[in-house]
């Protein structure tokens, strides 16, 4: 039989770290992947614990409700009112998610019609493009700019047929972050031209300084939008598949009834362990010292070669500014390092004339990371 893709898939661009994989696995030498954002470190034992002993409840091995149980919801708001000061109502502002990109994926389904336009941001996750693709939207790109924060110009955007707009802070790939300001002007600007925000959270506990804010903590912001976050980047639950979004009540509904005609729920075994892992903020205290230290590392060592990087202030990404093609570069790197970093043009056109590297992995191998940059970048000069 010859499979005729639907027009859907094949509007979709080439996976944009393709060609990188391709040359991982052809790799003659030692690979040190700082591509990948995968967190390297366990999942904490107190949270696998929780699994262990839920699964011995028989209650787990039914199918669960569609929006989660309601022990979950309730600890998630009880998280969002300490961790945020907002208040959310666990039955109608939060739905359990088979992790954040699930939801994100999703979304759109929910709320565009075809030929509707969303605003995504480049450079960008990916998923927010092939998203409104799949869904039949259009995406409309909003540069992120380094003379800018890489915050998007919000007086420079072009509404007229939007109906959505995806935005993340703290960023990937960027490491940029946003203020409570910058949020009630985003806030303003939906509200003006009846926008809905999409804001992914995914990275709110990874942070060295000031904790990052939320979209709900603006007046009007639970009217215009919802928030998406993951258990993935703040507890190591990457495998695990739990994450959530929180907001607008209307949203929330809209997703909940699409997600019943596409899924049976989360693992009910795999909620109890997300609502251990809220209760301990202990453990996320001392994941993100392991980040800030591997990245003074990385910093310290890429700065020593000429590379053009500044700390993040959230996130394990550092984006690195570098000269010509960018893939052609991470090509490059790999081939003669073994060292991989993600090409920029991965994350949308605004992305090219950088590379993305990722703390993901154990001290000592991005010293060894820095010490091959350093002896390859001098034979470069």
């Amino acid at each position: 039989m010859l499979l005729d893709r639907s027009l859907r898939l094949k509007s979709l661009p080439e996976y944009p770290f393709a060609r990188i994989d391709r040359l991982k696995k052809e790799a003659k030498v030692d690979i040190i992947d700082l591509g990948i954002g995968d967190p390297d470190l366990p999942t904490p034992e107190y949270i696998i614990s929780a699994l262990k002993n839920a699964i011995d409840n028989p209650i787990t091995h039914q199918y669960p409700p569609y929006s989660g149980y309601s022990s979950l919801r309730c600890e998630i708001a009880s998280w969002y009112k300490k961790r945020f000061d907002v208040d959310l109502n666990p039955d109608k502002e939060i739905l359990p998610l088979l992790g954040s990109k699930e939801g994100i994926a999703h979304i759109l389904f929910s709320i565009i019609n075809p030929c509707d336009y969303v605003l995504t941001p480049d450079p960008g996750y990916p998923v927010y493009k092939s998203a409104t693709i799949l869904s039949g939207g259009i995406p409309r790109i909003v540069p992120l700019l380094s003379k800018n924060g890489f915050l998007p110009d919000l007086d420079n955007i072009d509404p007229n047929g939007c109906k959505a707009f995806f935005l993340n802070y703290p960023n990937n790939p960027t490491g940029a972050t946003c203020s409570l300001d910058f949020l009630k002007d985003l806030v303003h600007f939906a509200r003006k031209n009846n926008i809905i925000i999409l804001f992914d959270l995914a990275y709110s506990e990874v942070y060295f300084d000031e904790k990052p804010p939320s979209l709900l903590q603006i007046d009007g912001g639970m009217d215009v939008g919802i928030e998406f976050h993951s258990f993935s980047k703040t507890y190591n639950m990457a495998g695990w598949r739990l994450g959530f979004c929180v907001g607008n009540r209307d949203i929330i509904k809209s997703l909940l009834d699409l997600k019943t005609n596409l899924d049976s729920g989360i693992f009910g075994a795999i909620q109890y362990a997300g609502i251990s892992a809220l209760k301990n903020e202990g453990f996320v205290d001392e994941m993100r010292k392991v980040y800030k230290r591997r990245l003074d590392i990385l910093t310290d060592g890429l700065s020593s070669c000429g590379f053009k990087v500044d700390m993040p202030k959230a996130t394990f990404y550092l984006w690195a500014s570098i000269k010509g093609p960018s893939l052609d570069f991470s090509e490059k790197l790999l081939k003669d390092t073994g060292v991989v970093a993600t090409p920029g043009i991965g994350f949308g056109k605004y992305g090219e004339g950088f590379i993305r590297f990722s703390v993901a992995s154990p001290d000592e191998r991005i010293k060894e990371a820095v010490s091959r940059i350093k002896k390859w970048h001098s034979f470069q000069q």
